[in-house]
Protein backbone atom coordinates (compact mmCIF):
# COMPACT_ATOMS: atom_id res chain seq x y z
CA UNK A 1 0.00 0.00 0.00
CA UNK A 2 1.34 3.33 -0.66
CA UNK A 3 -0.03 6.73 0.72
CA UNK A 4 0.52 9.81 -2.02
CA UNK A 5 -0.52 13.85 -1.60
CA UNK A 6 -0.87 15.78 -4.65
CA UNK A 7 -0.18 19.64 -4.85
CA UNK A 8 0.26 22.19 -7.58
CA UNK A 9 3.02 25.04 -7.34
CA UNK A 10 3.48 28.45 -9.17
CA UNK A 11 7.20 28.82 -10.37
CA UNK A 12 8.25 32.83 -9.17
CA UNK A 13 10.53 34.44 -10.83
CA UNK A 14 12.89 34.62 -8.31
CA UNK A 15 13.21 30.92 -8.58
CA UNK A 16 14.73 30.70 -12.02
CA UNK A 17 18.36 31.61 -12.91
CA UNK A 18 19.49 33.92 -16.24
CA UNK A 19 18.81 30.89 -18.61
CA UNK A 20 15.16 31.80 -17.39
CA UNK A 21 14.35 27.89 -16.01
CA UNK A 22 13.91 26.95 -12.74
CA UNK A 23 17.43 26.90 -10.75
CA UNK A 24 18.01 22.94 -9.90
CA UNK A 25 18.58 23.57 -6.24
CA UNK A 26 14.97 24.88 -6.20
CA UNK A 27 13.44 21.50 -6.69
CA UNK A 28 14.52 20.51 -2.97
CA UNK A 29 12.48 22.94 -2.16
CA UNK A 30 9.60 21.93 -4.18
CA UNK A 31 9.67 18.54 -2.32
CA UNK A 32 9.17 20.19 1.00
CA UNK A 33 6.27 21.88 -0.28
CA UNK A 34 5.01 18.18 -1.64
CA UNK A 35 5.90 16.76 1.96
CA UNK A 36 4.27 19.59 3.85
CA UNK A 37 0.97 19.09 1.86
CA UNK A 38 1.16 15.67 2.18
CA UNK A 39 1.57 15.67 6.19
CA UNK A 40 -0.93 18.23 6.50
CA UNK A 41 -3.32 15.97 4.16
CA UNK A 42 -2.44 12.68 6.05
CA UNK A 43 -1.93 13.80 9.75
CA UNK A 44 1.75 14.06 9.73
CA UNK A 45 2.92 17.50 9.34
CA UNK A 46 6.02 19.04 11.00
CA UNK A 47 3.87 20.59 13.84
CA UNK A 48 2.26 16.99 14.74
CA UNK A 49 6.55 15.54 14.47
CA UNK A 50 7.45 18.54 16.73
CA UNK A 51 4.21 18.06 19.42
CA UNK A 52 5.30 15.04 19.76
CA UNK A 53 8.82 15.72 20.60
CA UNK A 54 10.37 15.30 17.92
CA UNK A 55 12.41 17.35 14.27
CA UNK A 56 13.28 15.18 11.40
CA UNK A 57 16.07 15.79 9.60
CA UNK A 58 16.79 14.99 5.99
CA UNK A 59 19.80 12.64 5.76
CA UNK A 60 19.62 11.78 2.42
CA UNK A 61 18.23 13.62 -0.86
CA UNK A 62 18.50 12.82 -4.85
CA UNK A 63 16.91 14.62 -7.51
CA UNK A 64 17.13 13.81 -11.37
CA UNK A 65 16.60 16.17 -13.83
CA UNK A 66 13.95 15.02 -17.26
CA UNK A 67 12.90 19.09 -18.32
CA UNK A 68 13.13 22.41 -17.38
CA UNK A 69 10.32 24.03 -15.21
CA UNK A 70 9.92 27.90 -16.32
CA UNK A 71 9.05 31.08 -14.73
CA UNK A 72 5.16 30.95 -14.39
CA UNK A 73 4.83 27.17 -15.17
CA UNK A 74 2.31 25.62 -12.70
CA UNK A 75 3.92 22.35 -11.60
CA UNK A 76 2.29 19.52 -9.94
CA UNK A 77 4.04 17.40 -7.31
CA UNK A 78 2.95 14.27 -6.65
CA UNK A 79 4.80 12.88 -3.32
CA UNK A 80 4.95 9.14 -2.04
CA UNK A 81 5.03 7.85 1.46
CA UNK A 82 7.87 4.63 0.79
CA UNK A 83 6.56 2.65 3.95
CA UNK A 84 9.60 0.96 5.69
CA UNK A 85 10.51 -0.98 8.92
CA UNK A 86 13.45 1.35 10.10
CA UNK A 87 12.38 4.73 12.31
CA UNK A 88 13.06 7.38 9.78
CA UNK A 89 10.82 8.54 6.60
CA UNK A 90 11.36 8.02 3.11
CA UNK A 91 9.49 9.94 0.38
CA UNK A 92 9.68 10.09 -3.28
CA UNK A 93 8.56 12.76 -5.82
CA UNK A 94 7.36 13.47 -9.01
CA UNK A 95 7.44 16.71 -10.51
CA UNK A 96 5.38 17.60 -13.68
CA UNK A 97 4.72 20.68 -15.99
CA UNK A 98 2.22 22.26 -16.72
CA UNK A 99 1.72 19.41 -20.06
CA UNK A 100 1.49 16.52 -17.75
CA UNK A 101 5.34 15.55 -18.65
CA UNK A 102 7.80 14.57 -16.14
CA UNK A 103 10.00 17.57 -15.17
CA UNK A 104 12.13 15.71 -11.94
CA UNK A 105 12.28 13.01 -9.33
CA UNK A 106 13.38 12.43 -6.28
CA UNK A 107 13.74 11.29 -3.18
CA UNK A 108 14.24 12.42 0.49
CA UNK A 109 15.19 10.10 3.77
CA UNK A 110 14.62 11.48 7.04
CA UNK A 111 15.26 10.73 10.52
CA UNK A 112 13.56 10.59 14.19
CA UNK A 113 15.73 13.08 16.41
CA UNK A 114 13.84 13.67 19.37
CA UNK A 115 13.92 17.01 21.39
CA UNK A 116 17.20 15.90 23.19
CA UNK A 117 18.96 15.45 20.62
CA UNK A 118 19.27 11.74 20.35
CA UNK A 119 18.55 9.90 17.57
CA UNK A 120 15.80 7.39 17.57
CA UNK A 121 16.67 4.08 16.55
CA UNK A 122 13.25 2.77 17.29
CA UNK A 123 9.88 4.13 15.71
CA UNK A 124 8.47 6.90 17.87
CA UNK A 125 5.49 5.76 19.80
CA UNK A 126 3.60 8.64 17.57
CA UNK A 127 4.84 7.48 14.00
CA UNK A 128 3.57 3.64 14.74
CA UNK A 129 0.39 5.16 15.81
CA UNK A 130 0.00 6.72 12.84
CA UNK A 131 0.94 4.01 10.81
CA UNK A 132 -1.35 1.69 12.67
CA UNK A 133 -4.40 4.40 11.68
CA UNK A 134 -3.47 4.78 7.83
CA UNK A 135 -3.21 0.71 7.46
CA UNK A 136 0.80 0.36 6.58
CA UNK A 137 1.08 -1.97 10.12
Amino acid sequence: MTIKETTTIRVRFNETDPLGIVWHGNYISYFEEGRESFGRKHGLSYLDVKTNGYVTPIIESFTQHKLPLKYGDIATIETTFVNTQSAKMTFTYQIFNPDGKLACIGKTIQVFVENNGELSLNLPPFFEAWKKKVGLL
